[in-house]
């Protein structure tokens, strides 16, 4: 049932829409995932391997392989559909979140001015609101295909970056109180001034946190291309990107720069709201700080991740085996860490990790248990020698989803 359950999602006619599974992208993608997990508890159980190959544990082993690659597949490509249509669907929300925020200064100021009356503060608030709503509105209209507002927090790897996020933040804020002092001065305030602490505060962590993510995105990518860091495009943008890791984990040094900066950044708007005819900035303490946590955090992008790495090649032996070299036909067990990066956990990309054995491409087979997969690990892949070996000294290496290579390690093949 699950086989054909899965084969049903793949088959566009039975879909109806063409992004998705009879209910649109999100539905499609829910419906692939379901079969596939259902079609891998299935196999892994031992149930619907046709009889033609059930006799050969290799070629059992096999097909299994081939039907669940097939299904990831089918997953990836509705998780794409998803992907794209969640982008359109956010533009909508953020643009909502921004007009709400809008409306709920609008209220806001409205119920606190009935006792004492509306004030320039008060007007200029508002007209920097809607204006920077406004540009923001156009903004997100020109990046409409890749998430609206969000466009420029997402990342290469299709992630939101959280130095990219922070400094968004800080610019965002910058551009709201030299609005607001317009405003002031426009509607006939005679006290205002940029106040040079202030300023300079303010500037400073501007200037560091839009430094910290050009130099954020210039690290990571270096380490990509120099082969030290593996990153594997992610189906969509989450929210908890901004705190975690490529594995959904949460991250000590993503979450301390950004509650670092979302506190200090809170403080200068409270001074704001307190002092409205300068502009805020932090203390140069406080300032100090911001620059404490953006080190932390540029540090671990400098240290975060690596390449595969190969520490042995064994046979594999099965209960019973006799002890013996290695042999065409033989499952040979390499043995590392860095097989499966970050990211990488999803079926579509297991089905990606290639090892390398002299001039021969051998596909790592997908080897369901209940609940995961019992091959490949992070640690531990196990492939069968193909027959295009040929016997004598041959080189193994590993390939993994985001396209890194491992070390080569030479072994013995006989006849």
């Amino acid at each position: 049932m699950a086989v054909q359950e899965a084969r049903r999602c793949q088959e566009p006619s039975l879909c109806g829409d063409p992004d998705g599974c009879a209910g649109g992208a999100r539905t499609g993608h829910r419906r692939a995932v379901a079969a596939f997990l259902a079609l891998r508890d299935e196999l892994a159980a031992g149930h619907g391997v046709p009889a033609a190959v059930a006799h050969s544990p290799v070629a059992s082993r096999q097909w299994v392989s081939d039907e669940l690659g097939q299904s990831a597949r089918a997953v990836a490509a509705r998780a794409r559909a998803a992907s794209e249509a969640w982008l359109r669907r956010v533009r909508r929300a953020t643009l909502g979140v921004v007009w709400g925020a809008v409306l709920a200064l609008l209220l806001g100021q409205a119920l606190t001015a009935l006792g004492t009356g509306w004030t320039g503060p008060r007007t200029a608030a508002l007209g920097a609101a809607l204006v920077l709503a406004a540009l923001l509105t156009v903004a997100a209209h020109a990046h409409r295909a890749h998430g609206g507002v969000l466009a420029p927090l997402i990342g290469e790897d299709n992630r939101l970056s959280t130095s990219r996020t922070v400094a968004a933040g800080w610019l965002l804020f910058t551009l709201y109180a030299l609005l607001f002092l317009a405003f002031r001065l426009v509607t006939g305030a005679d006290r205002v001034g940029l106040g040079t602490a202030g300023a300079a505060g303010l500037l400073t962590v501007l200037a560091l946190t839009s430094t910290v993510a050009l130099a954020a995105r210039r690290i990571v990518w270096g380490r990509v291309l120099g082969l030290r860091l593996q990153k594997v495009r992610a189906d969509r943008p989450r929210a908890v990107d901004i705190v975690a890791d490529d594995d959904g984990r949460a991250c000590l040094t993503d979450l301390q720069y950004v509650l670092v900066s979302g506190a200090v950044l809170l403080l200068c708007a409270v001074r704001l709201a307190d002092e409205p005819d300068r502009l805020p900035g932090p203390p140069w303490s406080l300032t100090l700080l911001v620059a404490v946590s953006a080190a932390v955090h540029l540090g671990a992008k400098c240290l975060d991740g690596g390449r595969p790495a190969i520490l042995s090649v064994v046979r594999s032996r099965e209960a019973g085996d006799l002890d013996a070299p290695i042999r065409t036909g033989d499952d040979i067990e390499i043995r590392g860490v860095g097989f499966v990066p970050p990211g990488a956990h999803g079926p579509d990309p297991l089905t990606r990790l290639v090892v390398r054995i002299g001039a021969v491409h051998a596909h790592v087979p997908l080897v369901p248990v209940p609940g995961g997969f019992a091959n490949p690990t992070d640690a531990a892949l196990t492939v069968p020698l193909p027959v295009d070996v040929e016997p004598g000294r041959v080189e193994v290496w590993v390939v993994t989803a985001s396209g890194a290579e491992s070390n080569r390690v030479t072994i013995d093949v006989v006849d």
